[in-house]
């Protein structure tokens, strides 16, 4: 009996650690709050610049892809 208990215990620790670690892996996805904002750091401004510059780019690994996907 005394073997069950400490398998049972020996379980519960494993399960209580696996808590643990998925609340702190979700803990940096609650930095972003549910507006999309910052969370309290301050905006950066976007440059004239920066607004018109090419943001999408259309490499040979996504070409093989996009051809990929017409088959």
């Amino acid at each position: 009996m005394s073997d069950e208990n400490e398998e049972r215990s020996g379980r519960r620790g494993l399960l209580r650690a696996l808590g643990a670690a998925g609340a702190v892996a979700a803990t940096p996805a609650a930095a972003i709050d549910a507006g999309g904002g910052t969370a309290g750091l301050p905006a950066q401004k976007e440059g004239e610049a920066e607004k018109r510059r090419a943001r999408y780019r259309e490499t040979d690994h996504i070409r093989a892809f996009y051809e990929s996907n017409r088959r």
